[in-house]
Order: C-alpha cells, then structure tokens, then sequence
C-alpha cells in the first residue's frame, strides 16, 4: 500500500479476506403534561393514563431503557389515546384495542410493531397491580413473516474491494464492516466502541453491559485479520484526534477526530453503508445484513443455535431463527445426513 502524506499516513501492508495487497420529552408527546406524579392517583372514574405513563416512564429509567424505547412508548400510547379517547387505564379493554387497530392505515407488520409496544405497557401495569389480569395477552395480528437475507462473504468482499483505504474514511468502514461481519455486533454498539474494549493479548472484543441492548457482559473472539486492522485503525485515529485536539476514546470517529458514539441505529457508518450500496449496486450490504451475515457464518460452521444466540446477545432462541436464512436446496442436504 503506498504511502500518503498529511495526517493520514498507512504504512502497513493490508490485506482482506486473505486478498493480495428523535425524539421529543416526555411531556411534549403527551401532549403538554407539566407535572409529573409520584405516585398514580385514582378517583371514581379510574386512574388518569397520564399519571399512569408518568409511573412507568420513571420506572423504565431506573430499570436503564433507552431514551429511543422510551419515545416508542410515549408515542404508540399518545397515539391509542387520541384513536380511542380513553382517558383512564380502567376503560382500557379488548373493544378499545381492537378499535384502535383497526383504525391503522398501516402494514400489519407495523401494527403487530405497535400492539407489541402497547402490551408492554399493560404489562408493566399488571406487574404493578393496576391490572388483576392479562387479558390482551390473547391479542394478536398475523403477519408473515419473510427472514431477511444476510450478507454474504464474497458480497462484503467486493464492497472491500470497492473502498479506498488509502483515505482514513475508506479504512475504517472497511474495519467497521469486518467488525459486524465478524462479530455481529448492533450498529449502535458500534458506534459505541472504545479502544479499551479490544483486548489485543487475548484476541477478544470485551464489551459491558453498558453499551449492549440486554445490558449484559460480552466477549468475542477476534481473528488476527481483523486485529491487525483494529490495530492500524486506532494509530491513525490518534493522529487524527491529536491534529484536531480532540480527547475522546472511541474506536470508530470522524475524519475531524469527533466521536460517532450515538444510540441511534441511523449513524454515521450505517449512513455510509446505504452510500456503497447504491453507489456500487450492492444486494445486502447493510449493518443488519452484515449481523445476519454473521449468524449464517456460525450455523455454516457448526455453532448451535444456543450459542449463536448469545453471541449475537438475542434475549431467547425465536428472535435468533429468524436471522438465519437457509435455502431449500441446504435443508436438503443437511436432512439428508440424518437419513
């Protein structure tokens, strides 16, 4: 790889794949509420759906829910109020919900999206007695559900191929795309990423709970490709960082030494990657595809399901199936080995 001059300068060889060289407050959502109750009070009609979110919100920031799960929730509720015109937990039944479905103009996929939200809710408020049974549990919207495709190597190759790592922003997407591809880490967590959490003695990506959705302990294993690019990538973040005086400790930053680190799904390298898609053409380039990608290379491999599931810190099974796409020829062939 030849050498630039500047403040990006790469003077390792690289290789790849073994190639030669939104939201709103809270009281904003509900519509203006100024105070906030302690406690949810009742009178003859029942208790007042806003001090009941008030409750729940409080209770969802203590349990560590995210600022963008919270919204959600804020939301679909302010929304089943407006449809319905329920005003007190109490009136909240079947009929309503029912009603309030039916009035989407949406997808069923997006109102399975939003009755799930709304259980979880009626669920919280089971758990605090308001509610003495589930009875939305038998709720449902059908939808068939088609398992999205996963990236594929030679797919994440030819995007590889395609980047120009003579350039820092062409370095680390590539690195980004290893480090989803070959980890299976969420985007957010990604952005997340600091330079501490990769432990180069022990080949391990060792994240906390901290920046993970089911806030629990993590490690990976890392192969040496994918170190010795983690490796060149923060040497030249510290040249970056020290050009632009900026003091931050993440993996993954801007051509100016600013920090990616966000919680949104819709970050800087996710943006980057829709760029390559449609720039170069490219089915199932995208951080979820690359994750997908990730659970396939496991199964192919032999893992189980249990410990793809783990790796990929998926919280039961049912939701670690769906990101395995498998062909009707493979089913196939691997049935016919039990014959």
């Amino acid at each position: 790889m030849t050498k630039k001059k500047g403040i990006f300068e790469v003077n390792e060889d690289i290789t790849l794949f073994n190639q030669d060289k939104g939201t709103g407050t809270q009281d904003q959502l509900l519509g203006g509420s100024a105070t906030k109750k302690d406690s949810v009070t009742s009178n003859n009609s029942g208790r007042d759906l806003d001090g009941v979110m008030d409750v729940i919100i409080q209770q969802m920031r203590v349990s560590g829910y995210r600022e963008r799960t919270i919204a959600d929730y804020i939301r679909y509720m302010t929304l089943f109020k407006k449809i319905t015109k329920v005003q007190y937990l109490e009136d909240i039944n079947t009929d309503t919900i029912y009603f309030w479905l039916d009035s989407m103009d949406v997808s069923n996929q997006t109102k399975l999206t939003r009755l799930k939200c709304l259980k979880a809710i009626l669920g919280k408020c089971f758990n605090n007695g308001w509610f003495t049974s589930n009875f939305w549990h038998g709720i449902n919207v059908k939808v068939d559900k088609k398992v999205k495709k996963g990236a594929k190597k030679d797919d994440v190759k030819v995007l590889l191929s395609l980047l120009d790592l003579n350039t820092f922003i062409g370095l680390r997407d590539a690195v980004a795309v290893l480090t989803i591809y070959k980890t299976g880490v969420r985007i957010n967590t990604l952005g997340q990423l600091e330079e501490s959490h990769i432990d180069f003695e022990n080949k391990l990506l060792s994240m906390d709970g901290e920046i993970l959705k089911n806030h629990k302990i993590l490690k990976l294993p890392l192969d040496d490709e994918l170190l010795d690019l983690l490796g060149i990538l923060v040497k030249q973040n510290n040249k970056i960082r020290s050009h632009y005086g900026e003091k931050n400790s993440n993996l993954f930053i801007s051509c100016k030494g600013t920090s990616l680190k966000t919680k949104s799904t819709n970050n800087a390298i996710s943006k980057q990657l829709s760029k390559y898609a449609k720039r170069y053409n490219l089915q199932n380039i995208n951080p979820h595809a690359l994750r997908r990608g990730y659970a396939k290379s496991l199964m192919d491999k032999g893992a189980n399901l249990a410990l793809i599931s783990k790796a990929l810190g998926h919280s039961n099974l049912a939701v670690t199936t769906q990101y395995l796409d498998i062909e009707v020829e493979e089913v196939a062939d691997n049935l016919r080995e039990f014959l």
